[in-house]
């Protein structure tokens, strides 16, 4: 198992420089000259052209990635435009997105297994019908849609909750993470009712009813205990999906985690938080679905077996 895991480990270094690269081009290509952001308006040529030379501007682009590359190594992701270290923003940040993705993604998996589990248990009837439709509407409904639906609902005309997120507090994170799980919901479902499908009529199962064990026995433990792998797949995805897709479920609630900010990086051409964030959120992405991959042996005796040869 070590071994598996420190292959992905430098897998994850191949992802790390296609992302910077990509990004770093992206970046170049936007109008305006960082100098200037830097300074203002209001600074001469002359302390334009030191700035550029003191910082590297006019090295050609490859050599000013592997100067970033370098300091990125010893965790060094620049200084904003603003003065602030953009290592320290980033983390100042992400605690508040990962409370928002993982109360978003418990909403989520707590309404779609046990739904997705009716739904095929029950198969072409009325609940299974229902479910396909709560799962389709949850997919198909953009996040910003749903987000202003549930203010005009719960804030605006009942009073319940409050509107915005300015600060952090139990309320404050109802309404986002419903607009943020709700897509997550459909998704889980879909595979949820596609998963217990594939097992449900197993003859393994008709043994265990043979033997007399009740249903909740059969379905809880040898039926979705046969099932998690591609759940826990699209669980593992959503949640790495959530990590840098958060960006306008934060914008539109002022929800102060890494999207927003990076949103107003970009706004105001902060191009070291825009390089630092985007590369960072590769990192804690590919770490999830690391994790995801080392669940599967907890779950799969046959994939332990694999990773131990």
């Amino acid at each position: 198992m070590h071994k598996y895991i420190i292959k992905r480990l430098l897998m994850i270094i191949p992802v790390v420089i296609i992302v910077s690269l990509t990004v770093f081009y992206l970046m170049d290509l936007v109008p305006g000259d960082m100098a200037i952001t830097m300074l203002g308006e209001e600074a001469t040529p002359e302390q334009l052209e030191r700035f550029r030379e003191a910082h590297g501007l006019n090295d050609p682009l490859i050599v000013q990635y592997l100067r970033y590359m370098s300091r990125l190594v010893r965790m060094d992701l620049g200084t904003s435009i603003r003065g602030h270290d953009v290592w320290d923003l980033f983390f100042a940040r992400l605690p508040n997105t990962m409370l928002l993705a993982g109360v978003s993604l418990s909403f989520a998996v707590v309404v779609s297994i046990p739904l997705g589990i009716w739904a095929a248990i029950k198969q072409n009837t009325w609940v299974d019908t229902s479910a396909s439709i709560i799962s389709f509407f949850g997919i198909s409904m953009p996040n910003f849609w749903v987000g202003l639906m549930l203010i005009i609902l719960l804030s605006v005309n009942l009073g319940w909750l409050p509107a915005q997120s300015f600060n952090i507090s139990v309320r404050s994170t109802i309404i986002p993470a419903i607009t943020m799980g709700t897509g997550m919901m459909g998704a889980i479902t879909r595979t949820t009712r596609s998963a217990m499908l594939d097992v449900i009529h197993q003859d393994y199962l008709r043994t265990a009813r043979s033997k007399g064990l009740s249903e909740d026995k059969v379905i809880n433990k040898h039926a979705l205990g046969n099932a998690w792998i591609p759940i826990v797949t699209m669980i593992g995805t959503q949640l790495a999906v959530l990590i840098g897709g958060s960006v306008v479920t934060e914008r539109v609630f002022s929800w102060p985690g890494v999207g927003s900010f990076l949103i107003d990086a970009i706004l105001r051409n902060d191009y070291p938080v825009v390089i630092g964030f985007v590369i960072m959120i590769s990192i804690f992405s590919s770490l999830v679905l690391l994790l995801v991959d080392i669940l599967y042996a907890f779950l799969d005796p046959r994939i332990k077996a694999e990773y131990a040869k």
